[in-house]
């Protein structure tokens, strides 16, 4: 019997929707856990008739969020999905605020730096009080879409 490698864990930083704990649970049917975190040189935008944000470099800014930990390669490809293609998954430097250890983890940033629909700062409290509600259960049914058997 051949040894299975060990799977290997990813480490996301996240700072929009997936700040919430619930839209987490919907999507990867838990909350994995978490630490507070550091984005240096980016900034979170609001995005014309989306309630969802985007990041971008930004010289002297910075965004505050989370790094989610241990995340599998079953659940990177569900964050993948559920980020759709208008970011790319791509390796940017965080420091945890804990420790002010630095890691380099997964992010998703926008995919379109000259976007005119970008503008000011997406306020995460602002999106749980207006919005939560709502996206919870489009994320629900998101998952249901995705967990249908293919044909």
């Amino acid at each position: 019997m051949a040894a299975t490698a060990a799977p290997c864990l990813h480490s996301v930083f996240v700072y929009g929707t997936l700040l919430a704990d619930e839209v987490v649970r919907v999507l990867l049917k838990r909350v994995p856990p978490s630490s507070p975190a550091i984005l240096q040189n980016y900034h979170r935008f609001s995005i014309k008739g989306r309630v969802y944000p985007a990041i971008l470099p930004v010289d002297c800014k910075n965004v505050a969020g989370e790094v989610l930990l241990g995340i599998t390669d079953q659940e990177l490809d569900v964050l993948d999905s559920y980020e759709d293609v208008e970011y790319e998954r791509r390796a940017v430097e965080v420091s945890l605020i804990d420790n002010s250890e630095k890691l380099i983890v997964d992010a998703y940033i926008w995919g379109n730096k000259d976007d005119p629909n970008l503008y000011g700062e997406w306020d995460f409290e602002e999106w749980k009080r207006l919005h939560l509600e709502d996206y919870l259960v489009m994320t629900t049914e998101f998952m249901e879409e995705l967990e249908k058997p293919q044909d």
